[in-house]
């Protein structure tokens, strides 16, 4: 482990929300709570159905969220972790499970699904992670951050890009509140791509 790694875990969830010890980026211990992200509600989305199949590529994202541990940020940025708590999954594969979800949901497309489905894709649906995290600060806030980039895969070209960001009060800096915070903006900003996309597909 390197000396970048031991202090970006010295500090922040330590001091601020006295959590007991941090996760580390070299721990190795079981998590005793996994959590779960849920696919947007799209129940009242409007527009076109389309025959297009579109696939979702998984999301990229930094080291310090390509992973399954639960984020806490304070100014630098520092990131810490959770102690003793979760993603279900890593987190780029919990929210490219979740998009397909939110974007069948919706009804609108032909056929959505992932790498190795065995779609005959027309589009590709494609993201980095920015933010993902409980940000301390001026209120606690869970901030959810992804960059969109929609690729017509026939030919390879970009039809669109936009970046979705949402920001939800947590109020206390408990796990459990974190993750309903961090929820809430998620639904705000699946919701929003999968209205962008029908959109421009």
């Amino acid at each position: 482990m390197t000396k970048a790694t031991t202090d970006m875990t010295r500090r922040g969830v330590l001091g601020v929300l006295g959590l007991g010890v941090l996760v580390t980026g070299c721990a190795s211990s079981t998590p005793s709570a996994y959590y779960g992200i849920e696919a947007a509600d799209v129940g009242g989305l409007t527009g076109r159905s389309s025959r297009v199949q579109l696939l979702v590529s998984s999301p990229r994202a930094l080291k310090a969220l390509d992973t399954s541990y639960i984020a806490v940020v304070e100014k630098g940025p520092v990131y810490s972790y959770f102690p003793g708590s979760a993603w279900a999954d890593t987190l780029p594969n919990v929210v490219q499970l979740k998009l397909v979800e939110t974007l069948q949901n919706t009804g609108r497309l032909r056929g959505v699904g992932l790498p190795g489905d065995g779609l005959l894709i027309d589009y590709q649906l494609q993201s980095e992670i920015r933010a993902f995290e409980l940000r301390l600060g001026s209120g606690n806030r869970g901030v959810v951050e992804i960059s969109a980039r929609l690729v017509n895969d026939r030919n390879g070209r970009t039809v669109a890009t936009k970046v979705f960001r949402a920001e939800t009060p947590a109020g206390a800096t408990s796990v459990d509140k974190a993750v309903e915070a961090m929820n809430r903006s998620a639904d705000r900003v699946f919701s929003e791509m999968a209205a962008w996309t029908l959109q421009n597909v």
